[in-house]
Parts: C-alpha cells; structure tokens; sequence
C-alpha cells in the first residue's frame, strides 16, 4: 500500500517515501525539497501540482548515476516497480562495482555480458531477453561514443538538456520518457515533466492538456504550464494520484465525487458517473483543448 493522503507534507525533513516508490528506491528518490504553493496558479496545471503538494511528500530530483537510470528506466518500461526493482537489484549485484561479473565500469560490464546470463538476471522484470538485448545494444553505444558509464554521466549533467534528450531520443530503445527521466533523476534538470500512461491519462482526463494529445502533447501542455521547479515533484506525484485515485478503469469520481480530492479542479473527460462509463478521454464527445 502506499502512502496514505497528508503524509509527509508536514515534516519535510523526515523525506519520507512512499512503500511503493515510483521514483527508484532510496538510491534515487531525491530529495525532501518543500515548494510554496502559490497563492493565485498561473495556471490550472499548477494548481493541480500544488494540491498534489499538500498531499504527498515534496522533492527534488537528481543526482542518480546516468547510466544506471537510463538502465533503471528501460527495466522499468511495461511492467511495475515491484517487478522492476528486483531486476534492478539483481543485475548490480552482478554487475556493479562490487559484482562477480563487473568491468569496472557499468557500461563495460553490460557490454561484455553474455544475452542469456544478463536475461536470466532480470527476469523479475519482464520482456527480459528483449530488454536484455536493449541494455547491451545501449551499453556498447555508450562505451563507443563517450568512453565510460561515468563520461556518459558528465554528458547527461553537463551538457544542454535538448542536447542530451536528442542524443537519447538517438539511442534504439529509447523513448521519450525514458529519455526524460534520465534528464530529471539523473541531470535534476527543471522544467522536465517525463509523461507515463499515468500522466497521459491524468492530464487529458483533467483536462491539463487537449484530450487527444500523444505522450509529447502532454509533455509540452505541462512543461509549459507547470513551473520548472514543481515539475518532477508533479511528475511522480501524480503517478502516485493515478493509483491511489485516478486509475485507469474505476477512478475514485465514478461512486464518489468527494473521494477525489481534485474533484473540484478536473473536468473528468471520457468519466460518467451517472453511468459508471469510463473511456479514453480521446473519445469523449466533451473532449476540450486543455488549459
């Protein structure tokens, strides 16, 4: 279960963490980082990062080793954390620094990782001889054109972030949002808002961004509207929002519109209570254009 509503909004300093952690364990789970709430939101979106601020816990972002997020997020793609953290897990004790298979390097040690032992290692994570085939492919890639997991780092936090998302975008295997979570839990760049299915879903339903937007649609309706410093924190907390209340097939809203406690601020696209109908917001007759 995760964290229940209100905790940790009181008491910055104890970074408290939901138990099940959507943004990579206590390695890479930021950091308790309070914003204020502004008093009048320039925009809808910001309000709705705002309240999501008084509910969950409050953090910045960065600091992760990039190589190793950019290996977290491809073993995160299509399955759940509680399978993909076990994978993650796995495949450092093995190939880390300190594992029986290590180069040195992260980069080298996937490079030089035989397909069938590196799948067997993350199979807790689904798709694992393809993703196995992704990591090696990603990693030779990296030890080709920057030499090192750590110089590939010194890119990811050094360099101009559209600079460094184009580079990703390059990289078979990655998409859009794993290139900006790399961006944000790995540069701690401002203004990054990576969008999931969660995300997705959240801001067309809303109506944050237009209801027949793609996953890039999105991310420019919140990255625009959002400020650069709330965007991680909106990032990850309303993944958390989506699976406490707003899923995908039975939102909080539909028995209940006071079990929502964004009720007030959503214009519940493709969501008929009166029905109990729920579609994809790009299918609504009511779609609007967003915020």
């Amino acid at each position: 279960m995760s964290e229940q509503p209100g905790d940790g909004s009181s008491d910055p300093g104890a970074d408290p963490e939901p138990a099940e952690n959507i943004s990579g364990g206590d390695a890479g789970g930021g950091r308790a980082a309070p914003f204020e709430p502004a008093e009048e939101p320039a925009t809808r979106a910001e309000a709705v990062v705002d309240r999501l601020g008084e509910r969950y816990w409050r953090k910045a972002y960065g600091g992760q080793a990039a190589f190793e997020c950019l290996v977290r997020t491809v073993l995160s793609q299509n399955t759940s954390d509680k399978a993909s953290q076990p994978a993650h897990d796995a495949l450092m004790e093995r190939y880390g620094a300190e594992g029986p298979a290590s180069e040195g390097d992260l980069a080298a040690s996937l490079a030089a990782a035989a397909q069938d032992d590196l799948a067997e290692t993350i199979s807790s994570a689904g798709l694992y001889n393809q993703k196995s085939e992704t990591l090696i492919r990603l990693a030779e890639r990296v030890l080709a054109e920057y030499g090192s997991a750590d110089a590939f780092d010194a890119f990811v936090t050094g360099e101009d972030p559209e600079t460094v998302r184009d580079a990703l975008l390059d990289m078979k295997g990655v998409g859009p949002k794993t290139a900006d979570c790399v961006l944000l839990f790995s540069g701690g760049r401002g203004g990054v808002f990576p969008v999931d299915t969660h995300v997705h879903r959240i801001a067309r339903r809303m109506g944050l961004a237009p209801a027949d937007a793609d996953h890039e649609g999105v991310r420019a309706a919140l990255e625009r509207d959002v400020p650069a410093d709330k965007c991680g924190f909106g990032h990850t907390a309303m993944i958390q929002f989506g699976r406490e209340y707003c899923t995908a097939r039975k939102p909080a809203c539909l028995d209940d519109p006071d079990a929502c406690p964004m009720a007030d601020i959503c214009d519940q696209v493709g969501v008929y209570p009166e029905t109990g109908e729920v579609i994809d917001p790009a299918e609504a007759p009511e779609a609007g254009g967003g915020d």
